[in-house]
């Protein structure tokens, strides 16, 4: 009887440290949220207006005033073609470290992990040399294949595949299964929750990639939701209410994926936790 008691105590303790861990993730966007309905005059307000008591559109409609349109086109482009290469691309590599044997496979597995150490800022000059030189700064492909060997991706896919079992492949193989076939028909639908996981990873970060939108991005008509939410930053005026709802806006593209496929992300996350 104490036992269950400890349990249940235990288990209420859990739930009440979550819902706490909940509320303080969750603040800065109802902050967000909150603040692209309130005028301009009370987003800067001390103390602050927790709650908009005059609510407003106004700032969605001068956030209308940019080209919002091609801002959201630009930036899901970008994310879902790096989405599609990334997934491809690690589900292949993974694949070929976990169930292929070959000179120097385990050295290059360390050095991937050793990659994945590595912040972006420290890769971004021999990168972005190298993107001048093949004359694609200002491309989408320059913010597109880069990621192609994203490190934490592969990682992924290799602990996904390692638990496949070696016997069903080598039944494939003696059936007359070319290694495509192997890849496409086999391997391909067996890891399809690690790709649901590596797809909403891939989609966020490259939606969100800032930093690399920033330094390859020089046009206008490239332009992407999160630069164009930077530039209505003035020199002598910013307008925060119009952020607040640019950000909003920027974040909701992210809520919906993940709410559709939280079941697959869920089972990628807790499957390739125990591979390997």
């Amino acid at each position: 009887m104490n036992k269950i008691k400890k349990i249940s105590a235990s288990k209420v303790l859990s739930m009440v440290l979550l819902l706490i861990l909940t509320i303080i993730f969750m603040f800065p966007f109802y902050w967000i949220l909150t603040g692209s309905f309130k005028p301009q005059n009370v987003t800067v307000q001390i103390p602050p207006q927790w709650f908009p008591k005059n609510p407003t559109f106004q700032n969605y409609i001068d956030l209308a005033k940019n080209p919002l349109f091609s801002w959201t086109m630009n930036s899901f482009f970008i994310a879902f073609a790096t989405m599609l290469v990334v997934c491809l691309t690690a589900t292949m590599a993974g694949y070929a470290l976990a169930k292929k044997r070959f000179p120097g496979r385990n050295i290059l597995f360390w050095l991937l992990i050793m990659a994945m150490a590595l912040p972006k800022q420290v890769v971004m000059i021999p990168l972005f040399t190298i993107l001048s030189k093949l004359h694609w700064i200002n491309t989408y492909q320059a913010l597109i294949l880069p990621a192609a060997g994203w490190p934490f991706g592969v990682f992924l896919m290799k602990q996904f595949t390692t638990g496949l079992p070696g016997e069903l492949l080598e039944a494939a193989k003696i059936d007359g299964c070319s290694e495509f076939r192997i890849f496409w028909s086999i391997v391909v639908p067996l890891v399809k929750p690690g790709i649901g996981a590596l797809a909403i990873f891939t989609f966020i970060s490259s939606w969100n990639d800032y930093f690399m939108q920033l330094i390859i991005i020089r046009s206008s008509k490239m332009m992407t939701l999160p630069l164009g939410v930077a530039l209505l930053q003035q020199e002598f005026t910013t307008n925060y209410g119009a952020i607040m709802a640019g950000a909003a806006l920027a974040s909701l593209p992210m809520i919906i994926i993940f709410i559709c496929f939280q079941n697959t992300f869920t089972q990628g996350i807790t499957m390739g936790a125990v591979k390997g």
